[in-house]
């Protein structure tokens, strides 16, 4: 088991930029793929981002690549989620997952198996 929490959001003028991290705990998340994935208010939760066990590879939604990077340190147990070029239309609670390595398709919500309870981001225009 192990257990995630998100931190980071706040408020941001379009074009900011914003930093979440996500801290594990129970297990070293060296032991997981990591997904960070988002739901805006009356949309269905989404694949934003999803980072290899170490890191070395990164998927991202078409729509983010870009302006969304991934990133973690295993060393510190956190993963990380840079973003840039803040649009409105980027609000929404931002959550990252662990999911099992061995299963194919990294941006596949059914992958993941442990969530956190999620950041709020919110974009002003």
């Amino acid at each position: 088991q192990v257990q995630l929490v998100e931190s980071g959001g706040g408020l941001v003028q379009a074009g900011g930029s914003l930093r979440l991290s996500c801290a594990g705990s129970g297990r070293t998340l060296n032991n997981y793929v990591m997904g960070w994935f988002r739901q805006a208010p009356g949309k269905e939760r989404e694949f934003v981002s999803a980072i290899s066990r170490a890191g070395g590879s990164t998927i991202y939604a078409d729509s983010l690549k870009g302006r969304f990077t991934a990133s973690r340190d295993n060393a510190r147990n956190t993963v990380y989620l840079q973003m840039k070029s803040l649009k409105p239309e980027d609000t929404a609670i931002y959550y990252c997952a662990a999911g099992d390595p061995r299963r194919p398709g990294m941006y596949n919500i059914d992958n993941y198996d442990y969530w956190g309870q999620g950041t709020q981001v919110t974009v002003s225009s």
